[in-house]
């Protein structure tokens, strides 16, 4: 089922509201849920991006929860009762997003928030999200700004930008490439992954070759690809995404054709990838799922068979396994609840799930951790825009 909801916008959220709202969490955690009827659907809600810039990642993400969901219903549901999904379009706008989930929470049989899309929507939702004590499940960001400690109802599982930059660095500073660039946006998301490809760097006494920013209008595209050309770095690193991708990989690749670019999997769409063409070949690119081909996991396994059975005239893509893991593990935490399920029981049980393994992708919920998956492996973009290990 899916729906599109109009409200008025809210305002964007500060730090002192998160503060605040952090404070009173213990209280709201144990608010009253939903309707007392035991029986019915198990109504959770997701405010994604459908349309718009980002359009095509939010419809593969949306689309691999709602085949997961389905496929558990199949089966019976969790604890006799079957999981609904509502899924309101935001176009990848902060207002809308905020008007949705301030509706969904509106009304009282929406348990759960679920697989909210994207890093500034995702910010601006959580200080309303954390002093109502919703649960609020697997957010589509690896921001760590929307990963707060101490909030219990929130619930993140794919790492982080900053594991993937980790990895990225590890794999350029092992093959032996040293000389190494830094392109990112100059945007909250570009700045944190700058920030931890330095760190990464640091670690292996190695400094940026040099480093560029690019506008999100890209804008500066040219002239950043310029700069970083001109000092012939054997690697470049690339915090970007959407049009700036695209703008400044053109670029650079006119000027310097076969210099290896290395991308964190927000680049990773396959409208992305066949927008560069020629571009993308050999470009590598940090994944948080495995690959939707390696049919050797048993995850892989059952969501191809769910995406199968959805009928979706979709492509199977690293974000519709992510969507589908993301239901998956949110069914085991409804299973461990039991039947007298209440959103603080709920939050309890999730907290207990440690090293619950889907076939190949293990996650631990714990405290003193950000995110329950700390799964990155490299991928490839090989000649037919297919990701190859």
């Amino acid at each position: 089922m899916q729906r599109t909801y109009v409200s008025p916008a809210s305002a964007n959220p500060s730090r002192r509201r998160i503060l605040g709202a952090l404070a009173t969490l213990p209280l709201a955690a144990h608010m009253p849920v939903q309707a007392a009827d035991d029986t019915g659907p198990i109504k959770i809600a997701q405010s994604s991006a459908l349309t718009g810039p980002l359009g095509e990642l939010g419809q593969a993400m949306t689309q691999g929860a709602k085949a997961g969901f389905a496929a558990i219903n199949a089966k019976g549901g969790v604890n006799g009762r079957l999981i609904e999904l509502t899924v309101a379009d935001d176009g990848y706008d902060v207002k809308r997003a905020l008007a949705n989930v301030g509706t969904f929470m509106e009304d009282r049989n929406t348990f759960a928030l679920f697989n909210c899309f994207g890093t500034p929507a995702v910010e601006a939702m959580l200080p309303q999200v954390i002093e109502s004590g919703i649960p609020f499940f697997a957010p589509f960001t690896g921001a760590l700004s929307a990963r707060p400690r101490n909030a219990r109802n929130v619930f993140n599982i794919r790492a982080s930008y900053a594991e993937e930059a980790e990895q990225l660095v590890q794999q350029l500073v092992t093959i032996g490439i040293r000389r190494i660039a830094i392109a990112y946006q100059n945007n909250a998301f570009g700045k944190e992954v700058f920030t931890a490809a330095q760190q990464a760097l640091a670690r292996y006494k190695v400094a940026p070759a040099v480093t560029a920013t690019v506008d999100n209008n890209a804008s500066d595209a040219v002239a950043a690809a310029t700069r970083i050309a001109s000092v012939e770095p054997e690697a470049v690193l690339l915090g970007l995404a959407g049009k700036p991708t695209l703008e400044f990989a053109h670029a650079l690749r006119a000027q310097r054709k076969g210099l290896p670019m290395y991308a964190l999997s927000i680049m990773g769409a396959a409208a992305t990838v066949k927008a560069m063409g020629a571009d993308a070949i050999g470009m590598t690119v940090s994944q948080i799922v495995p690959l939707p081909s390696n049919f050797s996991m048993s995850v892989v396994r059952d969501f191809s068979a769910a995406w199968k059975a959805s009928k979706t005239p979709l492509e199977p893509s690293h974000l519709a396994l992510e969507g589908y893991i993301n239901a998956r593990v949110f069914a085991e935490a409804l299973r461990r609840t039991g039947k007298n399920l209440t959103r603080s029981g709920f939050i309890d049980s999730t907290w207990s799930i440690k090293q619950f393994d889907l076939g190949g992708f293990a996650v631990s919920f714990n405290e003193a951790t950000l995110n329950a998956s700390h799964f990155v492996e490299l991928t490839m973009v090989a000649r037919d825009g297919r990701f190859i290990r």
